[in-house]
């Protein structure tokens, strides 16, 4: 081999090592820059979960909360129809 073929070689194996170098430094900034998005993106499904739960436990609450008025207004009701007619007899027994 002549002087310029190897010396192309060794330009060629140089550039060659410059480009994988390259290569790698830009795959690592994208991995990094890919996880950093990522993890903001699960901190942000987490958060949004977390305001859903309180929202649902709100819910909950209101649902039992409106359960249990359903129940005291049957009693009540079934109260005002016993005065009712307690009143009722009174007035025919008055009468």
């Amino acid at each position: 081999m002549n002087s310029w073929g190897l010396k192309g070689m060794i330009e060629a194996i140089i550039t060659g090592v410059v480009a994988i170098l390259v290569c790698m430094i830009n795959n690592y900034c994208q991995s990094k820059k890919a996880d950093e998005q990522h993890a903001e993106t699960v901190s942000l499904i987490v958060y949004r979960l977390d305001q859903l739960e309180k929202k649902q436990d709100l819910h909950n609450n209101a649902i039992s909360r409106l359960y249990e008025v359903e129940k005291q207004l049957v009693v009540d009701e079934e109260r005002i129809n016993d005065a009712k007619h307690r009143i009722e007899d009174l007035e025919q027994y008055h009468k």
